[in-house]
C-alpha cells in the first residue's frame, strides 16, 4: 500500500504491474509498454476490493487502484464527497504520478466516479468499464434507500456496534476455518464492518447521500452517454445483483453504440470478487480488440452543444 498527499489530504492507493509513472499517449509505465488502469473501488469499500484482480491485471497492464476519499486509508478529512469531487481526487492522483492516459474502471459507486471522471477530464481517459455501475437508473437497493433518510445514522451506529461486529467476525472466521466462502457476503461484511468505525461512519452517510435518496439514485449521467460513446466501453453486470439490477446493464448497452455488454452468471454485486477468472477475461479481451479513444476538446465542444450528435 503506498500514499501520497494531495492539498494536504493523504490518499491512499495500490499500484502494480510496472512503472510509478505514465506517459505518452497510452499512459504506459516508465519503461514499459502497458496500458495503464485505473481501478475504482464502490462505496463503503476500499482498494482491497480488487485483490483477486490486481494480480491476474498486473501481469497485463500497469494497475493503480486508489482508496477514495473518505474510504480505506486515505484521509478521512476530505471536504466534498460528491462524484465530482471524488474525479477531481483521482485527477490529482494521476497528475501526481505522471500518469496522462488511463483506461478507467469503475464498480458500483465506482462506476459513477468513472463516468464523471470521463465528463470532466476526458483527455485522460482511453476506455470505460463499468461493473455494476451506479448512476445508469433510479433503481437501487432498498437498504441504501433506507440508509439515505435521515437519521438513519443512529440505527447504524447501533446495528455496527463492536458487540455485534466482533460477533460477525467471529462467525465470518468459524465458516472460513471449515473451508466455507460466500465472497459475496464476504464483500457485503467487509463494507458493513467498515462503518462501526465513527470517521469512516460520518464520511459514509455524506458520500450516500451525495448520490441516493429515498427514492432511489439521485444522480445520472444516461443524458451524457454521448460522450461516453466516444470512447470504446465495456460493461460487466453480475446476473444475480441484488443492489443494482442488471437491467441497468441491458439499458446501458442499448443506449450506448458499440458498447460491449457481459453478463457474468451466478454473481451477485461483485463479478469481479466472485468470479475473478471471468473478469480476467472480459478485460484482457476487451483491451486487446480495442485501440484506445480519445475526445478531444473540439469534439467535446460539439457533443456538448449538439446532445447526441457524433458528426465530425
Amino acid at each position: 500500500m503506498q500514499s501520497t498527499i494531495l492539498h494536504g489530504r493523504e490518499l491512499a492507493y495500490r499500484e502494480a504491474g510496472g512503472g510509478s509513472a505514465g506517459t505518452g499517449e497510452s499512459g504506459t509505465g516508465v519503461g514499459e509498454d502497458r496500458p495503464t488502469l485505473l481501478l475504482i473501488h464502490g462505496m463503503a469499500g476500499s482498494s482491497d476490493t480488487w485483490r483477486e484482480m490486481i494480480p491476474r491485471l498486473s501481469q497485463h497492464f500497469h494497475v493503480i487502484a486508489p482508496d477514495l476519499p473518505g474510504h480505506g486509508r486515505s484521509s478521512l478529512d476530505f471536504d466534498d464527497y460528491s462524484l465530482g469531487a471524488m474525479a477531481s481526487a483521482l485527477r490529482d492522483l494521476l497528475v501526481a504520478k505522471g500518469i496522462t492516459r488511463c483506461t478507467v474502471i469503475g464498480q458500483s459507486l465506482g462506476g459513477g466516479v468513472a463516468l464523471q471522471f470521463v465528463y470532466q477530464y476526458p483527455e485522460f481517459c482511453e476506455r470505460i468499464v463499468l461493473i455494476g455501475s451506479g448512476g445508469l437508473g433510479k433503481e437501487v437497493s432498498w437498504i441504501l434507500r433506507l440508509l439515505a433518510v435521515p437519521g438513519a445514522g443512529f440505527l447504524v451506529t447501533g446495528a455496527a456496534a463492536p458487540p455485534v461486529v466482533n460477533a460477525g467476525n467471529s462467525m465470518r472466521r468459524f465458516f472460513l476455518e471449515r473451508g466455507i466462502r460466500a465472497e459475496s457476503v464476504a464483500e457485503s461484511w467487509a463494507a458493513f464492518e467498515s462503518l462501526a468505525r465513527p470517521g469512516h461512519r460520518r464520511t459514509f452517510f455524506k458520500t450516500l447521500r451525495a448520490v441516493v435518496d429515498n427514492k432511489g439514485q439521485a444522480v445520472s449521467a444516461t443524458n451524457r452517454f454521448h460522450l461516453a460513446a466516444q470512447l470504446p466501453v465495456q460493461v460487466i453486470w453480475g446476473d444475480r445483483d441484488p443492489i443494482i439490477p442488471v437491467s441497468h446493464g441491458h439499458a446501458t448497452h442499448e443506449a450506448i453504440p458499440g458498447s460491449r455488454l457481459a453478463i457474468v452468471p451466478g454473481t451477485g454485486h461483485y463479478p469481479h470478487v466472485e468470479d475473478p477468472d471471468t473478469v480476467e477475461r472480459i478485460l484482457v479481451e476487451f483491451m486487446a480488440s480495442t485501440e484506445p479513444g480519445h475526445i478531444d476538446h473540439r469534439a467535446l465542444g460539439r457533443l456538448v452543444s449538439a446532445g447526441a450528435s457524433t458528426e465530425d
